[in-house]
């Protein structure tokens, strides 16, 4: 088990509908990592941007994508997390990874699916949350528009130390954005990492960044600043974290609740 864990948030742009092109930037992006982190994270839908053209992009689980992921991640020995278009069983979904050095794959399939972008018309929304162990940390996924449902992240039982939110969220929302990482952390009592795209997408939407990692007490950890390709790595404390909700066991009196699927 490791006590720290190094953590870099890959905040670039998104070249529109080119998995190509994508897969060679953020590799390169990835290369530049290496041995300096335990877990690289890169934005939503990191090879083709946010697009509905979902028939033309979406690609398989033994397809190009998840072949190189696993490669970069054996190859810089560090995780690998994000999220890409899959298509599975006839059905395409925004699937979240988190993929080890080891080649240990964990995948999450976004829940609630951005209505106003009509991202539910084109995607499969996901029913499970996805817990990933890595390191002795335990290591939640999520997608964009998840980030607006508390219930649905809510960290029962403490069952997990870091939650990660993959994201092509634009700049008209910004202040949403910070508002809820911050808040996730704190009522969450763990520590919340949100990777944003920055640049402009094939729709003309603005992205702007600030890509952050939130302490659980809501301190600002690192902040990857405003529409800059940049990468900000923090390391995270396991011990910190034990103490804390050791000293502070506001989850034992957490309510309980069913979620309907």
């Amino acid at each position: 088990m490791a006590d720290s864990l190094r953590i870099s948030m890959i905040q670039s742009h998104i070249i529109w509908e080119d998995r190509d092109e994508n897969l060679g930037y953020y590799g390169e992006l990835l290369r530049r990592v290496k041995g300096k982190t335990d877990v690289a994270v890169l934005p939503e839908t990191f090879t083709t941007g946010f697009s509905m053209n979902v028939e033309k992009l979406a690609d398989t689980m033994d397809g190009k994508t998840v072949s190189t992921i696993k490669g970069w991640a054996e190859k810089y020995k560090l995780a690998v997390a994000g999220s890409f278009i899959a298509k599975e069983n006839g059905n395409c979904y925004n699937r979240a990874f988190f993929i080890t050095p080891e080649g240990e794959a964990f995948y999450y399939d976004k829940r609630h699916l951005f209505r106003m972008g009509e991202e539910d018309k084109h995607f499969t929304a996901g029913a499970n949350r996805t817990v990933a162990s890595y390191k002795g940390w335990n290591i939640c996924l999520q997608v964009c528009y998840d980030l607006r449902f508390p219930a649905w992240s809510r960290n029962i039982n403490n069952g997990y130390d870091l939650l990660i939110y993959v994201a092509n969220w634009p700049e008209t929302r910004k202040k949403v954005w910070r508002s809820l990482l911050q808040a996730r952390a704190i009522e969450n009592m763990a520590y919340v990492c949100g990777v944003n795209r920055v640049g402009i997408d094939g729709k003309g939407f603005i992205y702007r960044g600030d890509s952050m990692v939130y302490a659980p007490k809501g301190k600002k950890l690192a902040d990857a600043g405003k529409r800059e390709e940049i990468i900000r790595t923090c390391v995270l404390s396991k011990e910190e974290l034990t103490d804390l909700r050791a000293k502070f066991p506001v989850w034992e009196d957490a309510d309980t609740f069913t979620i309907q699927p």
